[in-house]
């Protein structure tokens, strides 16, 4: 979490951390000439420290002293600025090693990949652009460029995202970290590229880099970086590693040291002077639907710099913004018909034409019968109070807790507002069919979800925004003794909390059916183990000739589909799936699975 702002925008900040005449015989040069004389500069007095010798100078150069400045390694791809860290690293004490999963160990990331040089020296070993990192999301990025994603398959805990490029020019494969170090990113990119011009005819190009030593990078790669540069001005976290890298290393990144060398060099990418819209998105269709939401799929847009964000209207009217290209629009009446288009924007506030646009309708609501369980309206509360802690109370024999909570703000009059916490009932022996709710971001934020939890079990989630919303997830079904929370797992997102309703278990005959129908449909494959482990279901039986796999979560969202999902073997990948029961449809067969 970032306690203190310390971006440094000024423009002299030249030569400010750099000796004395550091960079005196780049004065008056720009454009190529001016990218070779700083080749020449922070070539001379370079020490190749070896790649081992990274660990040590991690000690120094990638410490936390800016956010939570509690002396842990400062790693891009797990570090919140706003909020909790998902996990701490001790330097020297949870270096990599092996990992299975983000918060592991951390281990030495390559902004440019060290396959393109072949693992050859000095670059293996430059700490300029190698940073201390979650060994799990540096796998993840592997060797992929940055660049703008569209649909994330992989997002590390703070946000950093894999996926299609959305970038003009680059199809491909992606990695895109957080806004917070996209300028990071691109000073040691220009970097990289800056100090080894000399070499890069010789390296690969990763759909990255150039292989003239002007300018040295693609032109698509280079308008990301641009706009990345220019989008996130250099930070006191970086002038201070630029600091600690020189004294390790013998040289210095000039592009930290003078901002002002990038647009000298290749020219200015402002957003602001960007008027081009984004191309208009094409294939919106309905991907899923219940009783009360509707899911939406579309293919992504282009932009001469990156599309940031997609506009989703219901009824002509703006229902929410999201940064991929699926969305579920919640809280809809059953039986009912609504009209969805999308609009692309980017960074400088450009918006595409309209797309085409498409109707859907919702599944027609449950017709078992059944009773509210519990009916909680949050009217006997603890007193209004703005403070966060933990509150506890009781109404109609149920006891509640709320962690990291407050009480001062309303929906439908009292209501409990969690931060970086939950709210958790007490037993209710009467188990849950159905659960209603209604939620308000409070104060500032970003749109979210809540998780919905029965026993510890995940069963689905429940949409947030600034206009209070009342979201319904039928067929929980689950008998007996239950306790449910809602788990807030934003640690700065505010969420009030109001009218949490859910129905009884509904009793025997319809699951019965369902199960019934389930062993009609599976006969022939089997999912073993279940739940499944490691991301990983296995299937039994004869499914070499399944021509495609998908996976819904309960709510009906497809969360994954693979073409030809048995080809190499028994077994698909899954795509970091939460705890909860999902459905495996493989053609026309379907089957459920837990993941625990």
């Amino acid at each position: 979490m970032k306690k203190i702002i310390l971006f440094s925008v000024f423009a002299g900040l030249a030569n400010a951390q750099a000796p004395a005449g550091y960079y005196n015989s780049a004065n008056g040069l720009s454009g190529a000439a001016l990218k070779t004389e700083l080749s020449t500069i922070i070539t001379n007095g370079h020490q190749d420290k070896g790649y081992n010798g990274l660990w040590t100078g991690y000690k120094t150069t990638d410490i936390d002293k800016n956010y939570e400045n509690d002396g842990s390694i400062l790693d891009i791809y797990s570090e919140k600025p706003v909020g909790a860290d998902p996990y701490n690293y001790t330097p020297g004490t949870n270096q990599c090693g092996t990992y299975s999963t983000e918060g592991n160990c951390y281990n030495r990331e390559h902004i440019v990949p060290q396959s393109l040089f072949n693992q050859s020296s000095p670059m293996v070993s430059d700490i300029h652009f190698i940073r201390a990192t979650d060994g799990k999301v540096n796998g993840m990025r592997s060797n992929y460029p940055f660049g703008q994603v569209g649909s994330a398959t992989f997002t590390s805990k703070n946000g950093s995202k894999l996926g299609n490029s959305t970038s003009s020019g680059y199809s491909g494969t992606v990695f895109e970290p957080i806004d917070e170090f996209k300028g990071d990113v691109a000073r040691m990119i220009f970097y990289f590229v800056t100090r080894y011009q000399s070499k890069l005819s010789s390296f690969s190009s990763g759909n990255m880099l150039g292989s003239s030593t002007f300018p040295g990078l693609q032109t698509w790669e280079l308008n990301v970086l641009l706009a990345w540069n220019n989008q996130d001005p250099v930070s006191q976290a970086e002038i201070n590693r630029n600091n600690a890298s020189y004294t390790y290393q013998g040289n210095r990144n000039p592009f930290i040291d003078n901002p002002s060398y990038v647009n000298l060099i290749w020219g200015s990418q402002q957003p602001s002077n960007d008027t081009q819209a984004p191309t208009t998105a094409t294939g919106l269709a309905v991907s899923g639907k219940t009783s009360n939401s509707i899911s939406l799929g579309w293919n992504a847009s282009s932009d001469n710099v990156g599309v940031s964000s997609y506009a989703v209207y219901m009824n002509g009217s703006l229902n929410t913004t999201v940064n991929s290209t699926t969305a579920t629009i919640s809280g809809l009446t059953p039986s009912t018909t609504y009209t969805f288009y999308v609009v692309a924007k980017d960074a400088a506030g450009n918006s595409s034409a309209n797309s085409s646009t498409v109707s859907g309708t919702t599944n027609a609501g449950s017709t078992n019968p059944s009773t509210d369980c519990v009916n909680e309206t949050f009217e006997t509360i603890p007193a209004s109070s703005a403070s966060y802690s933990t509150r506890t109370w009781s109404n109609g024999g149920i006891s509640w807790t709320a962690t990291d909570a407050r009480t001062d703000q309303t929906v439908n009059n009292k209501a409990i507002t969690i931060r970086s916490g939950s709210l958790t009932s007490g037993n209710s022996g009467n188990g849950i069919g159905s659960l209603t709710v209604t939620t308000q971001l409070k104060f500032s934020g970003s749109n979210g979800n809540l998780d919905v939890k029965v026993n510890g079990t995940t069963v689905g989630s429940i949409p947030y925004s600034a206009t209070a919303t009342t979201t319904t997830i039928n067929n929980i079904d689950v008998s007996g003794n239950v306790t449910v929370s809602l788990v807030n797992g934003s640690a700065s997102n505010r969420i009030a909390i109001d009218d949490l309703k859910w129905t009884c278990y509904p009793g025997g005959t319809a699951r019965k059916a369902q199960t019934a129908a389930l062993e009609t449909k599976v006969q022939n494959f089997k999912i073993s183990p279940n739940p499944i482990t490691n991301q990983e279901i296995f299937v039994n039986g004869d499914v070499q000739h399944i021509k495609k796999a998908e996976i819904y979560n309960v709510q009906g969202k497809v969360m994954q589909t693979v073409n030809q999902p048995f080809k190499n073997g028994n077994s698909i990948k899954t795509q970091n799936l939460g705890q909860g029961i999902y459905i495996l449809k493989l053609d026309n067969t379907t089957m459920q699975f837990l993941v625990k």
